[in-house]
């Protein structure tokens, strides 16, 4: 036969433990206002018309104070913007038609890796029946899959060389390219 008291001693030892952290815990108070306060004074708390937190432990972090950001916006503005022209104050033309002529080189190079981009898209798209590839002769709609990507991939290279190419006609003239979108 085994001794009651031990069994009830062990018993007794595990409830007080268990309550231990309950012990260690105090109640949370939320109280209201505008930066909402927690606190752990009920005497406090019942004056500032607080109530009390259920639940899990609580962690509060204090945050840090916000710039302004419209001063600091306006700060960097001043310091990167180049002086503004008073309204009467024209460009050079020299100087406009040496930014001009930047410009069309620019959209010209733009121009010609555009076209080959749509030449290179063209290739692998080979007209709607591109070679199957690996698993896609076992697996149908992955090869429509990747000839619809083609597809997409050749209207957006169109789209791209359209684009420029309206670009190069706003600054006048024809461009020095002669490959076509519309093929």
């Amino acid at each position: 036969m085994m001794p009651i008291f031990p069994v009830r001693l062990f018993a007794a030892g595990v409830a007080t433990l268990s309550l231990l952290p309950a012990l260690a815990q105090e109640r949370i108070f939320r109280c209201p206002g505008t930066p909402v306060e927690y606190i752990n004074n009920a005497e406090l708390a019942k004056t500032k018309g607080c109530t009390v937190m259920e639940g899990g432990n609580i962690t509060v972090v204090p945050g840090t104070v916000p710039q302004r950001s419209s001063d600091t916006r306006a700060d960097a503005q001043r310091k990167t913007a180049p002086a503004p022209r008073a309204s009467n104050e024209r460009v050079n033309t020299a100087e406009q038609r040496a930014r001009d002529s930047d410009a069309r080189t620019i959209l010209d190079a733009e121009l010609k890796k555009a076209e080959e981009r749509l030449a290179q898209a063209r290739k692998a798209y080979a007209n709607g029946e591109p070679e199957k590839q690996g698993i896609e002769s076992r697996n149908y709609q992955r090869y429509l899959d990747r000839v619809a990507e083609l597809k997409a991939d050749v209207a957006r290279a169109e789209n791209d060389v359209a684009g420029i190419q309206r670009e190069l006609g706003r600054l006048g003239g024809a461009s020095g390219s002669t490959g076509s979108a519309a093929q």
